[in-house]
């Protein structure tokens, strides 16, 4: 392998059979890149210093790396350096550990990928090669004519089968001798993360043969229908589009992490003024009155004068009041994040049994920022869908057929109709109307005709792999859902050759002659099938969206069509999506004439798609309507209750999708992210720069917001705007996108999900949570400040990349308003709290310095010092950073809008810093001069006074305990067992503690270590000592009862009040109920993403034993409420009406047409 760092390559040469010619890149000056994938952070050589990079990123640590040094120079150091190393050390190797075994599981994940065997060719014979899949070229396969059937959804989120086609030249390429031989040489593109595209070059018998993206099999595709195939690699490893889209693991930090390194540098520098007050106090005091005391008290060699005395004060200074940012904070949040994580793990209510898959907090770094989350950013399929089609309802000949509401149902013990009549039927098939099983039976033409169609008008392939057990195989999951449906009723899709069907009709073999397959297309939204039944009749079938089929019938059916139109709005106010169907018989005479006109056209050079348009619209005509047909495309389960939730809590949904623009839309409306009482949906399909600008729809959408805002609604207009990312329009798109409610990005990459998500990132500075399923999401989720993986069909490539993962895109609702939001409440409260304690404790020192001479001489015992963050008061702050909540997870979720002060970071910022410091810095005036004011004035009992410094520590110390714990019992919303052994248990372990330490039996032990020998019992058996303690703990409590509770304390009546009632009433979910829809009618076409494959199937290209083909699926089209009587005006004009006036009238909900999102160059 040769390495070149100036040089950029331009193209890439690949020879088959040639591995001495592909290793020596030297003459190309190219990296070759081997196959292994590496999505892991470290590597056992780069995790010590990588890993201590990223940890001495916290400010904090490198502030304690500082005064370990401090502390390490005796001259200046008054406490020993243990007191930081050890902490130090201890913080490091606990975040190391952990961030060691969250990327050792990125490891594993990475080995189970590239462990994987494949059969490779090398030096003539097949080989075993521990490897991941690659970008490869084609060359043959199991099926005829080199054709490879795949599926695509870890690449652009499409679960529809599509095929690929090898070059002819190589498609006989079928066996190890033949391929042996083969010597071709690519030259082709160089790597780069285009999912669509490619250009290459296949040089081979002195022949050149041009290569496109249809031959090439990219990594994440999955063969469908195909037994084996051979292909040249092209790209691997990193290399590979796929990976190239994955983008780069990155170290995220949450907000509160980047306030903290703020504020410790605040910190730092207030201890630094102190450090500079008290050192010009050393100098002076030296000066003025200390050189009296130099007889008996010299100065050391060192101190030659008092204003180096006061630089040496400074810097001990400097250690004593360190503490104001103890190393013990940074390991109680380590602890508080990693039982955060573990409630997550073990919520319950976050498992789903069916997958038996529970919650997993694959981070512990980023729980309190799921609190704080502006933006989501979703997947489409296998996220909010589970990407399977039912056939619900239809209606036939002017009756409808759909599940009745009986107390049965509503028990969830609704009886299926019984299909045992059909050996063929599909046992997964349900259905709840048995009527329309009996009219079947009962041998209803419109009924029978009605099935027929829905299993002779597709272009399904069947798969028997035994008697009687049939696999459908369809382009979309909507197309198979049709034919199935057909087959449950009796009329079973058997078998197709190039030149017939063959049914089973009840039980009886019927082989139609199939005669043309009119195609289905984005302009046409229809597909039709002529056909010869076997009574010699000629049939034309024809299913597509109800705009375009009832624009065409027959006078004749015009009851019926308004009858049928009826139904569909019932249809699609449900979110189910809609195909009308109708037929039309043919006279022999015309058909051979059109045929004729079909087989002329199909020749032509010229316009050659135009003139088979015209052919297909011409006998498309005077069609004869059965009925129409409901598919539900599935959700998963409570989407739409979820996002309702979410955008009460004021969080914004987007919505990144592979798929084209009307599924995401269909999709929308189904979720309630989408409804007919929006203002507007824009839509900027432009693909230049030039077009976006006409098209944008600013000035509208902010005039809306003038209007909402004058009402008193401002930032919530409901308009929704679906656009590309163009580099000369970010600023734009953020703009528009960011005043619409609602916002669907279509037909991206993974790559531009990825752009979108740093765009808000960069621009609006918020919060944001990418959440998908597949390998196509990684680059977004690694992308997002919180990456949450679904564990869905698509694979467990987003679940390795996330920070968390589950089954269900329900959980989300869970993760950020329960455990998100006390998981941010907790901490908020934890370091206010934890900086009102260290403050009271630490700013004692800095008083008692203007009155021991500015000598750095301490107020407390050095055991107080070493034990009060990590023994007296740690506990009951983690109880409290642990257990704590405001309201329980029911009202959590019941009233969303709890959420909000976490989005507007109103718990913990810089204002509520500075006021829990002014609180600390007046709880420790008060713990020293109450003390020190009451002993100048009074006396033991005995007679003498308190004059003694040892007495006057364990004073303060006491009431700073006191007072620390009474505060903390204020803070504590919700009081648990632990909570009050912690909080009381805490001032009893200090007593315990300090009488052991100050007691005769220790002073024995270790003298020079304990030198408070009984001060604890001489003084607090003073009943004086126990009135000051008591008179410390009222000063400082008192005025922060009256300023907390009394000015809130009527609201908090109204509030309890309005829960108690509520609470009786029991939750209001009204609000979260699926909007039901009365118009925007939606065509099952949305589904098709390509020209259908009728062509192919008519030329038996695909056709053997057991062989697949790609199926077309739906498009959706504008709809209106009032859309048929103008169609019914257009029938009865004379003149004609081009396909381009066919369109929506405009009403109050108006559309501007579809969108589609272009890959970013």
């Amino acid at each position: 392998m040769t390495l070149c760092s100036l040089y950029l390559e331009k193209e890439r040469h690949v020879k088959a059979n040639a591995r001495d010619y592909n290793d020596n890149a030297s003459f190309k000056c190219v990296i070759i890149q081997d196959n292994y994938i590496k999505t892991s952070k470290y590597n056992i050589f780069t995790f010590l210093p990588i890993n201590l990079f990223e940890q001495f990123q916290r400010v904090a640590n490198a502030y304690f790396l500082v005064l370990l040094i401090l502390q390490l120079i005796p001259e200046i150091s008054s406490l020993s350096w243990f007191t930081t190393i050890v902490p130090l050390v201890l913080v490091l190797v606990i975040t190391a550990v952990k961030d060691a075994t969250d990327d050792y599981f990125r490891y594993k994940s990475d080995q189970q990928v590239n462990n994987r065997q494949s059969q490779v060719l090398i030096s003539g014979r097949v080989s075993y090669w521990f490897c991941t899949q690659a970008d490869i070229l084609l060359l043959s396969s199991s099926e005829p004519y080199g054709l490879c059937y795949i599926e695509t959804a870890e690449l652009d989120g499409e679960t529809n089968l599509k095929v690929r086609q090898a070059l002819t030249v190589t498609s006989d390429l079928g066996d190890i001798s033949k391929l042996i031989d083969f010597d071709g040489e690519v030259i082709c593109e160089p790597p780069n993360n285009k999912l669509d595209k490619f250009t290459g070059t296949l040089y081979w018998r002195d022949n050149k043969y041009p290569l496109d993206n249809e031959k090439m099999l990219l990594r994440g595709c999955v063969l469908r229908n195909t037994e084996w195939c051979f292909g040249m690699v092209i790209f691997a490893g990193l290399q590979t589009k796929l990976m190239q889209n994955c983008g780069r693991t990155k170290f995220k930090m949450t907000n509160i992490d980047k306030l903290m390194n703020t504020l410790v540098l605040w910190i730092f520098a207030f201890l630094i003024s102190m450090g500079i007050i008290l050192a010009i106090g050393n100098t002076i005091w030296e000066t003025q009155t200390g050189i009296n005391f130099q007889v008996f008290l010299p100065w050391d060699n060192l101190q030659s004068s008092a204003v180096f005395s006061g630089f040496l004060t400074f810097w001990s200074y400097v250690i004593i009041l360190n503490t104001v940012v103890p190393i013990s904070l940074y390991i109680s949040v380590e602890i508080l994040r990693l039982g955060h994580s573990y409630f997550i793990n073990w919520d319950w209510n976050m498992y789903h049994s069916q997958t038996n898959t529970a919650a997993v907090a694959r981070t512990t770094t980023l729980n309190e920022e799921l609190g704080q989350v502006e933006f989501i950013f979703s997947d489409k399929t296998g996220t909010l869908t589970q990407n399977i089609m039912v056939f619900s309802k239809c209606s036939i000949n002017g009756h409808t057929y759909e599940p009745k509401l009986n107390s049965l149902m509503l028990l969830n013990k609704t009886a299926c109709v019984d299909f045992s009549f059909n050996p063929l039927c599909d046992k997964k098939f349900k259905f709840y109307d048995g009527s329309l099983v009996e009219a079947v039976k009962l041998e209803d033409p419109a009924v029978q005709e009605f099935f027929r169609l829905l299993a002779l008008c597709h272009t399904v392939m069947p798969e028997e792999k035994r008697e009687g057990h049939l696999v459908y195989q369809a382009q979309s999951p909507d197309e198979g859902a049709l034919v199935t449906a057909a087959r449950n009723f009796g009329f079973v899709f058997r078998a197709r050759t190039p030149e017939t069907i063959t049914l089973y009709e009840m039980g009886r073999a019927v082989t139609y002659q199939l005669l043309a397959i009119l195609d289905f297309n984005n302009v046409r939204k229809r597909m039709s099938v002529i056909v010869r039944n076997p009574q010699g009749q000629l049939k034309l079938y024809s299913k597509g969206a109800d705009t375009i089929i009832f624009d065409r019938l027959d006078p004749s059916s015009e009851d019926l069509m308004y009858t049928t139109s009826e139904h569909l709005n019932e249809f699609a106010g449900e979110g189910l999506r809609t195909l009308a169907l109708a037929y039309k018989d043919l006279d022999e005479h015309y058909f051979e004439v059109w045929m004729k006109k079909l087989l002329f056209a199909s020749t032509v050079i010229e316009n050659r798609e135009e003139q088979l348009a015209d052919i297909y619209e011409e006998i498309e005509q005077g069609l004869k309507l059965l009925g129409a047909t409901a598919i539900e495309d599935k959700l998963q389960e409570g989407v739409p209750e979820t996002i309702a939730c979410l955008n009460l809590a004021d969080i914004k949904i987007w919505v990144l999708t592979g798929d084209k623009l009307e599924t995401a839309m269909n999709i929308g409306y189904s979720c309630n992210m989408l409804r007919n009482d929006m203002n507007e949906v824009f839509v900027i399909s432009g693909h230049t720069l030039l077009e976006v600008q006409q098209e944008s729809a600013k000035e509208h959408i902010i005039s809306l917001s003038r209007v909402s805002s004058a009402a008193g609604d401002a930032d919530k207009t409901d308009d929704v705007f679906e656009e590309t990312i163009i580099p000369q329009l970010e600023h734009v798109l953020l703009e528009l996108a960011c005043l619409c409610k609602t916002v669907i990005c279509c037909r991206v990459t993974p790559l531009q999900k990825a752009q979108v998500v740093d765009l808000v990132k960069k621009h609006k500075r918020a919060i944001t949570l990418a959440i998908g399923d597949g390998a196509n999401d990684v680059s977004m989720i690694k992308t997002a400040h919180i990456g949450v993986g679904i564990s869905g069909q698509e694979g467990m490539q987003a679940v390795l990349a996330s920070d968390y993962s589950f089954a269900q895109f329900r959980y989300l609702q869970r993760l950020l308003l329960v455990h998100g939001r006390w998981s941010y409440f907790r901490m908020c409260n934890f370091l206010c709290y934890f900086f009102y304690k260290n403050f009271s404790f630490t700013l004692v020192h800095f008083w008692y310095g203007f009155f021991c001479g500015f000598s750095a001489q301490t107020v407390y015992d050095q055991w107080f010092i070493t034990l009060y963050n990590i023994v007296y008061t740690s506990l009951p702050v983690l109880g409290m950073g642990l257990f704590d909540q405001d309201v329980n997870d029911q009202n959590s979720l019941r009233y969303p809008s709890l959420y909000k002060p976490g989005q507007q970071n109103l718990l913990f910022n810089k204002n509520q810093f500075f006021l829990y410091t002014l609180q600390g810095l007046g709880t420790s005036f008060l713990v020293f001069f109450i003390p020190y004011g009451a002993f100048s004035v009074i006396v033991k009992e005995d007679g003498s006074s308190f004059s003694d410094h040892q007495t006057f520590a364990v004073t303060v110390a006491t009431s700073l305990v006191i007072v620390v714990s009474v505060q903390i019992g204020l803070e504590t919303h919700y009081w648990t067992t632990i909570n009050h052994l912690f909080i009381w248990g805490s001032p009893t372990a200090y007593f315990a503690i300090l009488f052991t330490l100050q007691s005769n039996g220790i002073f024995a032990l270790v003298p020079t270590n304990f030198p408070f020998i009984g001060t604890a019992r001489n003084c607090l058996s003073e009943k004086s000592v126990w009135l000051v303690i008591l008179l410390t703990t009222v000063v400082c409590v008192v005025p922060i009862l009256v300023v907390t509770f009394l000015p809130p304390l009527a609201l908090f009546q109204q509030v309890r009040h309005l829960q108690q009632s509520r609470k009786k009433q029991g939750p209001q979910e009204q609000n979260l109920r699926r909007v039901r829809r009365t118009s925007s009618r939606r065509s099952a076409y949305a589904f098709s993403h390509q020209q259908g494959y009728g062509e192919l199937i008519t030329s038996g290209k695909n056709m053997r034993m057991s062989t697949v083909s790609t199926a077309h699926s739906p498009e959706r089209t504008a709809h209106n409420s009032n859309w048929v009587g103008n169609v019914l005006k257009r029938k009865n004009e004379v003149s004609c009406i081009s396909d381009e006036s066919i369109e929506a009238p405009e009403s109050s909900n108006r559309a501007i047409q579809t969108p589609k999102l272009q890959p970013t160059e």
